[in-house]
């Protein structure tokens, strides 16, 4: 308790097959939803956060994503000649100090739980934030931020929760609360006494699924040392998470404000683009425009 939480995992080694082919020779990651990759949005969230060590479990074809953090001098001096500062700005924003970035290869797909067990080496006997890029989180405060605020003072292992339908339960990791609730700061903190990975449909112990947003505890990584596989056949984190707790460490579930899309499916990823478009004022006009003349088309047509 207490310890501040600086390092960050960011578990990018998936093969994005369903963005084939695009993903053929891009990462998913750096796919760009209006003129910023995906990965983008989750570093502005983790440094929002006060997080400052970063470190991505990647797997082979990932190389546009280190390249992407690092400096590229070419361009900036293109842009220096050239005079154009805001771009200039824009560019060295993207980059990582030396020494604050670190890449671990996850040299086969064991499931999330495992690629967070590769950066075990990366990691200080301290709490550490997972952060999974597919899960895009809008709100007036950034997720992780939200939750490093409610998580001060607690201890134990804090999860980004929220409501799903009973059908959509069995591709979620689930949790199973308490009656009563933490309150911590006025922050929505439910505690757990268990975790189900992807429960067979009718069975899951509530409505509250695990979303991309982890704060977890050096002993989930001692538990992931075990290598036992779960569903799928996969090393799953939440059942390291659950046996932490099983060993004393509490587990919160935290009912985080903004909105979430899944950006590892085609539709959410549209969704988020059209949603941050519209955010933006330079685009927001010629956009609304654009939807509300198709609409009209649309419906003129029938």
């Amino acid at each position: 308790m207490g310890l501040k939480v600086t390092t960050a995992i960011f578990p990018v080694a998936g093969m994005g097959t369903r963005f084939l082919p695009a993903t053929k020779a891009i990462p998913k990651e750096i796919l760009t939803l209006v003129d910023k990759p995906l990965i983008e949005y989750a570093m502005d969230e983790a440094r929002a956060a006060g997080i400052r060590q970063f470190v991505f479990v990647t797997a082979k074809g990932k190389g546009a994503l280190e390249d992407y953090f690092d400096v590229n001098s070419h361009l900036e001096s293109a842009l220096r000649r050239a005079r154009k500062t805001e771009l200039l700005a824009t560019l060295r924003s993207t980059n990582v100090d030396s020494g604050n970035i670190a890449y671990v290869r996850q040299n086969s797909a064991r499931g999330l739980g495992h690629a967070v067990w590769c950066a075990r080496r990366l990691i200080n006997d301290s709490p550490f934030a997972v952060i999974l890029p597919d899960d895009l989180i809008i709100g007036d405060k950034p997720c992780l931020r939200e939750m490093l605020d409610a998580y001060a003072g607690l201890g134990g292992n804090m999860v980004a929760t929220m409501e799903v339908a009973a059908e959509r339960a069995s591709s979620y990791g689930m949790l199973e609360l308490h009656s009563e609730a933490a309150q911590n700061q006025g922050a929505d903190v439910l505690r757990a006494r268990g975790m189900v990975e992807k429960p067979a449909p009718g069975t899951a112990p509530s409505s509250l699924a695990v979303i991309g947003r982890y704060i977890l505890t050096p002993t989930v990584l001692q538990k992931l040392n075990k290598k036992q596989t779960g569903a799928g056949g996969e090393i799953q984190l939440t059942d390291a998470i659950d046996a932490a707790r099983e060993d004393g460490e509490e587990v919160y579930g935290f009912r985080f404000q903004g909105q979430r899309f899944d950006c590892g499916s085609k539709s959410g990823f549209l969704r988020a683009t059209v949603a941050f478009a519209l955010a933006r004022d330079d685009l927001r006009d010629d956009l609304w425009s654009y939807i509300f003349d198709t609409v009209h088309a649309d419906k003129a047509a029938q």
